[in-house]
């Protein structure tokens, strides 16, 4: 997940001439997703607990939650959350509450540290397993690399937090190993395409970066499809979709880029965000629904490929603990550095949801219709995150149980909210 301004998810047409023998109808059914995320990649904002535990402030990543503790203590702590943060009766709640996808965010390092990383590996037998409870509950899986050596984006997110910015382009030996563990995923899970029916090669590359950063995502990009739509060393290929970010482009930005015929079963992944800038926090709650509206505008005017939003939230304030990063505040209530102008109080924004006043929940209500009404305009959308320790406000599990979402996901208390 991460911090951005309005995007969008596009997965290419039909006309790609891509079929999807056993696997799911896209183009045709709606996606309804959830991620699973703090989970096999560790963000302190959704599990602050185990960050906070450590006893140690300079521990704001997973790359510090290796390297700053012992290997014992730390990969005790892992597993412990490994073993309890998501279970099978998770598949379970979400096959039951009408989500078809689940998507799975995993670092590089769960294949690969031979560079010296001091990440704590043991993630495998987790992602394995998951595929099958999700097999068990009829989901379909995308398999999400989240973070690529050096960070593709320098946020903590992707495994490392670089107060100078992303530095995966830096260096070809960070893409070729990038590379290495998509062909790892392509060549494991090709045969359980019925389930997991995606590969998303890298998550959020910030394209915005660096000209150079954008240009080496393009090529990987390129490579990555031949990696997971060749898996088998020969000239067959697979069924498994392969979901490309924007890096932060405009879509118009990626009109032509791997075209048919030469190009099958390519996706483009955007995430839709209005809470990481001092003008979208200002915005009035009205603002923020007519926003996610004229998304759903712009998704239905876009006609040439199938949209898809990935990750976006109903939490329209960045009141959560340490959402934009640990020790760090708020632009909300002006508790974040540079000096932003504040909003209003951060109190009952976020938190235990029990602490939601009516009326908040209400618009938490309001802004999950307008943006799943929107977004279905489309092809459907996938919210983070699933579950959270402390920020009930983007915890699908939190607003099924407070009522801001629906247990079936095609009841609609305000049907006519976008007009």
């Amino acid at each position: 997940m991460l911090i951005h301004t309005l995007c969008l998810v596009t997965l290419l047409t039909a006309q790609r001439g891509f079929a999807f023998p056993s696997t799911f109808p896209y183009g045709s059914a709606t996606v309804r997703g959830v991620s699973l995320g703090g989970w096999l990649v560790l963000e302190p904002w959704i599990t602050p607990s185990l960050f906070e535990n450590t006893g140690n402030n300079a521990i704001v990543d997973e790359w510090t939650f290796g390297a700053f503790q012992s290997h014992s203590t730390a990969l005790a702590a892992v597993q412990r959350h490994w073993n309890t943060w998501i279970t099978e009766g998770d598949f379970a709640d979400i096959a039951a509450a009408g989500l078809n996808h689940v998507r799975i965010p995993i670092g590089y390092w769960a294949w690969d540290v031979s560079q010296g990383e001091p990440y704590i590996q043991g993630q495998l037998p987790y992602l394995r397993q998951a595929v099958g409870w999700a097999s068990n509950h009829g989901l379909k899986v995308i398999i999400d690399l989240h973070g690529a050596p050096a960070s593709q984006n320098g946020y903590d997110n992707s495994g490392q937090r670089l107060a100078g910015g992303p530095q995966w382009n830096f260096n070809q030996t960070n893409i070729d190993r990038t590379n290495n563990v998509i062909k790892q995923i392509a060549a494991e899970f090709v045969s359980q395409v019925g389930t997991v029916s995606i590969i998303a090669p890298l998550n959020e590359p910030a394209g915005y970066f660096s000209a150079d950063l954008l240009q080496k995502t393009q090529q990987y990009w390129r490579d990555s499809y031949g990696n997971i739509r060749y898996p088998y060393g020969t000239s067959q290929q697979s069924d498994t979709v392969v979901l490309l970010h924007d890096a932060f482009q405009p879509l118009s930005y990626w009109n032509g880029f791997m075209p048919t015929p030469n190009y099958e079963g390519v996706a483009m992944d955007t995430h839709v965000y209005q809470v990481f800038s001092d003008a979208e926090v200002a915005r009035t709650n009205q603002q923020h629904i007519n926003s996610a509206c004229q998304t759903g505008n712009t998704i239905a005017a876009f006609t040439a490929l199938w949209t898809i939003v990935g990750e976006w939230t109903p939490a329209m304030t960045d009141c959560a603990t340490y959402l934009n990063g640990r020790g760090k505040g708020a632009r909300y209530d002006g508790s974040f550095f540079g000096g932003e102008a504040v909003v209003g109080s951060c109190n009952g924004k976020s938190g235990d949801g029990s602490s939601f006043s009516s009326s908040y929940k209400t618009f938490l209500r309001q802004m999950w219709e307008a943006q799943t009404i929107s977004f279905e305009k489309g092809s459907g959308w996938i919210m983070w995150t699933w579950k959270t320790e402390r920020a009930a406000d983007w915890s699908y599990q939190a607003g099924l149980s407070g009522g801001w979402i629906p247990q079936d996901p095609t009841n609609r208390m305000y049907p006519n909210i976008c007009g």
